[in-house]
């Protein structure tokens, strides 16, 4: 990566634009600020403020790291959980082959902190995204680009922006996780006319084939890997039927943050191609996880021998009112925090440096600003208390953040995430 542009991020100033950082920093750069290592508790940050753990983001970021290399995967996070190019240096520092991505900004972003290896998963037909992919790699040999397609009409208006690219852009045959799913072909017959376009167009390359197991409809370990297995078949009899010659590499790509395990499980039983296989796998919301939707998911609640990840975000607020003994309101709602698959959760009450458990309190709602709680005879919450909320699903609450404070398990804070969403 791009180490010169990761370390103008420290020369931004710190002002309005930043929610929760300490108004008395004002002016400071962000490298001047991490320098102070102020104190999340008490170096003038205020509520609500979102934080990362410096401890369990590293935990997180080694434990996947040990997990591909143990499983013969190559490893290409989703960037589009954390948008964050600080995060992505460390995905491959810790070996990742590349990140993954959704939509062109997305790459812009990757590529402006010298990310090398991009795989769009999602077709791509806008062609004045398709003409600046291929300025990117016409300008840089080392840049390597991979993307979904899935239908002929996309082969053929991709083709038709990319009219005399320098170098062609690799595509892989997105197989669909069933009837009703996202995106991706449906049949057999659907994929090979696919790959057949593709062949016949001037400016793409067949590289594999991929699709998305999170989307496999009533999903159960017997179902995904079903499609699992169907989309390993697809590669074989692509490879079979010569769609790969030539190549030096095939990518078999699939993976999110729920079923990794059945992923790599799959993949181990790939037969022999023509060329050595990318065994690529994608999961993106491990390096935060999160205390809900993938604390219950995650595959390591399977396979517990192989670890187990640890959420890395709390979100701090503030009790701002107390109407009633069973009902108070902290300055965090919706504008901070995600809701989308769960409401957060109350996990512990900071009072005069002392923290404990946030026993008998409940988050029931949120407004904007606010989350609603209904508290318990045992809830000893007042007014100014700290309450510290776990959060569920990385994608929607790093997206609320453009600088996340990372602290360290005494509230020294070390470093800070900027993201680009």
């Amino acid at each position: 990566m791009n180490s010169e542009a990761l370390a103008r991020l420290a020369e931004e100033v710190v002002d309005h634009r930043f929610r929760g950082l300490p108004p008395d920093a004002d002016g400071l750069t962000v490298g001047e600020l991490a320098a102070q290592r102020r104190n999340l508790f008490t170096g003038g940050f205020t509520t609500p403020v979102l934080a990362l753990s410096a401890e369990h983001l590293e935990h997180n970021l080694r434990l996947m790291a040990t997990y591909t290399a143990r499983h013969g995967l190559a490893f290409a996070p989703h960037g589009k959980t954390s948008m964050a190019p600080q995060l992505f240096a460390r995905q491959i520092e810790h070996g990742a082959w590349g990140i993954t991505l959704a939509v062109p900004h997305q790459v812009r972003v990757a590529r402006a902190f010298g990310v090398r290896r991009v795989f769009l998963a999602n077709e791509l037909v806008d062609p004045a995204a398709l003409r600046w992919i291929a300025a990117e790699l016409a300008a840089d040999p080392g840049f390597r680009f991979v993307c979904y397609v899935d239908s002929v009409r996309g082969v053929e208006l991709m083709d038709a922006a990319l009219e005399g690219a320098a170098r062609p852009l690799d595509v892989v045959v997105e197989l669909a996780a069933g009837e009703g799913a996202r995106t991706g072909v449906r049949t057999e017959a659907e994929c090979a006319a696919v790959a057949d376009a593709v062949a016949a167009a001037r400016s793409l390359r067949l590289v594999g084939v991929a699709g998305y197991e999170g989307e496999v409809p009533r999903a159960t370990p017997e179902r995904v890997r079903a499609w699992l297995d169907g989309l390993v078949s697809l590669a074989a009899g692509f490879d079979k039927a010569g769609r790969f010659a030539g190549l030096d590499e095939i990518v078999v790509s699939a993976g999110g943050s729920a079923w990794f395990d059945a992923v790599a499980d799959a993949f181990a039983g790939l037969p022999e191609l023509s060329a050595p296989v990318l065994k690529l796998l994608r999961s993106g919301a491990y390096v935060s996880h999160d205390d809900g939707h993938y604390r219950k998911l995650t595959p390591f609640t399977r396979v517990p021998e192989e670890g187990a990840l640890e959420p890395a975000f709390r979100l701090w607020a503030q009790v701002v009112s107390r109407p009633s003994p069973e009902q108070a309101f902290v300055n965090a709602g919706k504008r901070d925090a995600a809701y989308d698959l769960d409401l957060p959760f109350a996990q512990v009450v900071r009072r005069d440096g002392v923290e404990r458990p946030a026993a008998g309190v409940e988050v029931t709602g949120l407004s904007d600003q606010h989350a609603w709680l209904r508290t318990g005879p045992e809830a000893d919450l007042e007014v100014g208390d700290w309450l510290g909320l776990g959060l569920s699903h990385p994608c929607t609450s790093f997206d609320k953040w453009q600088l996340i404070p990372v602290a360290e398990a005494d509230g020294t804070v070390v470093d800070y995430i900027r993201t680009f969403f």
